[in-house]
């Protein structure tokens, strides 16, 4: 249906409402303290040399430099490793000494020199040999300490550290604020809150033109939501569910809108794909917290839209899988609705159009108690839908929308929105002031046939064929009793077509035999047309090819309206037959079906030929003016061909203004496109 369409020309700039909320202070404290880490984890090898100005040496600079002068007051065996060497206080003044243990945070107590030792006992034979070659009478010192060495550790600690803070500092730039990290909040639900005093939908029940009944419903929900005593002193139950049905922009989606602006509770609302992962397990804890967070904030209502991504029926199909994560997630879902646990307060609604390939379980009673369908709008619908979306144009004088809404049988809420914006594009490409009539017709041409293709190169040959092709399906279907109204022909490139028809399309519920008939044969005028003139076919009537043998097959295996196969229908309404590898019918059944077809088909093509014969001059006479003119609007279609016996449209109940409009500007349904 409609979309919310308000037009407001105030600046919001300035108000409490559209400020952005405030970081909070002292964030970037963190990131300092991030740098800083970092910071001392680069400068840390060079605090983990030896900085207090002790020196390593080798054993033959110990013996000629230290040993010899008997400059050694003691050594210390740290560990069991380094030996740390003491000089005498007398020689480290020594200026060869004092250059060597000079250094950053030196101090005069030593230790001055380092060796490292293989092994205490090696060490000792040594030392003990050298101080005997150097004669000396007076033995050093040794002693043995056994130290906790912070350097080692710290160089194991500090990378470890340094990624347990890189790994901190991504979480937090991933997590986003007050959601958290979402790495662990996979399993959570991910569905936007609207509530009362918080952000809420701006989309209400004013806003959605049409669709009456349906709105009813679900305005009744609401309002049980507002005021369950009126319910409940009666006995009456809420619905647990309101499953919405309908085809695309009919406005199912639209309509939850609406309810998350109207109501007084919490509203959840998620899309059905949002629930399906790459790990297994995480649709299901989706569903149990989202439905965890609506019972804590019961009454409230959730709503999920394409429901069909997860809810899709289960069957055979998914034998051959060891484990479906949307099946654990249905199964989930069908348990949290209507399972052991008790689900007082919470209201789901769900949006889909494919009902039929949804699981039966999912749409019984007790979960979803009401199936409220959403069909295309009729004429009087669609003039509220118009009246919804040209709220924010500046229109002319001259639009009357209750013209357009006739013009558009069968359009959805969708269509109709689109109409509008592309109306006042291209009012604002030609410079004007307002939207005029003349642009939403043209707008009508464009989205549904496509813009024009002026500049698209064609050889004279080919433009005759696209004419004579055209004037065979104006002639056909001019002829035809139970055809739509002819209105307006073209041979002017649009889209990926050279060529287009418009009819007014009755807006019908049922279709007899003859009218279907008829629809072929005006189909089947084109390629009648090139083969009786040209004596030759082309390619060009390949989608008329398609439509007529679709509907064909449909009259004969769906409606029963073959005399040779009778009332019979192999259509599937449940799409169970989908899922089988065959045909639901026998193969002497399909060669039958197949014949009857073709027979038909041939009837119809023969029928239109044997038409187009006895109309031949008028064949003639509107290819060429096609050809002159490029477009054909009724006043002309009625000069050559006459008027039409058997008239479609109800002339005699419009008023003069709307004839002029359907003659002039009408552009509804693309029925021919080569």
């Amino acid at each position: 249906m409609s979309s919310n369409s308000k037009h407001s020309g105030t600046n919001n700039i300035g108000k409490d409402t559209d400020k952005s909320p405030i970081p909070p202070k002292g964030g970037n404290k963190i990131s300092w303290i991030y740098w800083g880490v970092l910071l001392f984890i680069l400068l840390f090898p060079f605090f983990n040399k030896n900085i207090s100005g002790s020196k390593e040496i080798g054993w033959a600079e110990f013996e000629e430099s230290l040993l010899s002068q008997n400059a050694i007051e003691k050594i210390v065996v740290v560990n069991k490793e380094i030996a740390q060497i003491y000089l005498k206080k007398n020689l480290q003044d020594n200026p060869e000494l004092k250059e060597d243990t000079e250094g950053l945070l030196s101090s005069s107590s030593g230790p001055h020199y380092y060796i490292t030792i293989g092994s205490v006992e090696s060490f000792e034979n040594k030392l003990q040999r050298a101080q005997d070659d150097a004669g000396l009478f007076e033995k050093i010192d040794v002693r043995y300490e056994n130290r906790t060495d912070w350097g080692i550790i710290l160089s194991w600690v500090l990378p470890l550290v340094f990624f347990i803070f890189i790994w901190m500092f991504l979480i937090q730039r991933m997590g986003g604020g007050k959601g958290g990290n979402p790495l662990f909040n996979f399993g959570k639900s991910t569905a936007k809150l609207s509530e009362k005093g918080g952000t809420k939908s701006k989309v209400t029940f004013n806003d959605i033109a049409g669709l009456k009944e349906a709105k009813a419903e679900v305005m009744e929900v609401v309002d049980f939501l507002k005021n369950p005593e009126d319910y409940t002193r009666l006995g009456a139950k809420i619905p647990k569910g309101v499953m919405l049905v309908g085809p695309p922009g009919t406005g199912k989606t639209l309509m939850a809108k609406a309810v998350a602006g109207e109501a007084q509770v919490p509203f959840f609302s998620m899309s059905g794909s949002e629930f399906v992962e790459m790990f297994v397990g995480v649709g299901a804890s989706r569903v149990r917290d989202l439905f965890k967070q609506a019972k804590t904030k019961a009454p409230s209502i959730i709503f999920i839209d394409e429901i069909d991504a997860v809810g899709r029926s289960r069957g055979k199909i998914n034998a051959f899988q060891a484990n479906d994560e949307r099946e654990s997630t249905l199964n989930q879902l069908l348990t949290e609705l209507d399972g052991f646990g008790d689900n007082t307060g919470v209201i789901v609604l769900a949006a889909t159009n494919r009902p039929d390939v949804l699981d039966k379980a999912l749409l019984r009673p007790g979960r979803f108690d009401r199936h409220i369908y959403l069909e295309l709008p009729n004429q009087s619908e669609r003039t509220e839908i118009f009246k919804v979306h040209i709220r924010p144009l500046k229109l002319a004088k001259n639009v009357d929308i209750d013209v357009l809404a006739k013009l558009s049988p069968g359009f959805s809420g969708a269509d109709i929105a689109n109409i509008c914006n592309e109306a006042a594009l291209m009012a604002a490409r030609k410079k004007k002031n307002e939207v005029e009539q003349e642009d939403f017709m043209a707008a009508r041409d464009r989205v549904i046939v496509g813009m024009e293709r002026k500049s698209k190169i064609i050889s004279p040959k080919e433009k005759e064929i696209v004419a004579y092709h055209e004037a065979g399906h104006a002639v056909a279907s001019w002829h035809l009793k139970h055809v739509d109204s002819l209105v307006k022909v073209s041979i002017i490139p649009r889209g990926k077509s050279l060529g287009a028809a418009w009819y007014l399309p009755e807006e019908r519920q049922i279709v007899t035999k003859s009218q279907f008939i008829d629809q072929m044969c005006a189909s089947l005028g084109g390629r009648a047309a090139e083969e009786i003139v040209f004596n030759e076919i082309s390619s060009g009537a390949l989608d008329d090819l398609e439509k007529v043998t679709k509907q064909a097959y449909t009259m004969v295996s769906y409606y029963g309206l073959d005399e040779e196969i009778g009332p019979i229908s192999f259509y599937d309404s449940t799409g169970d037959n989908e899922r089988l590898l065959g045909k639901p019918y026998s193969e002497e059944m399909a060669k039958q079906i197949d014949h009857e077809v073709h027979d038909l088909v041939i009837s119809a093509y023969e029928r239109t030929k044997n038409l187009l014969v006895q109309h031949r001059d008028e064949l003639e006479n509107l290819a060429q003016l096609l050809l002159k003119k490029e477009v054909v609007d009724k006043n002309d279609l009625e000069k050559l061909l006459g008027k039409r016996s058997h008239q479609v449209l109800e002339g005699d109940n419009k008023k003069p203004s709307e004839t002029n409009l359907l003659v002039d500007y009408f552009n509804i349904e693309k029925n021919k496109v080569k």
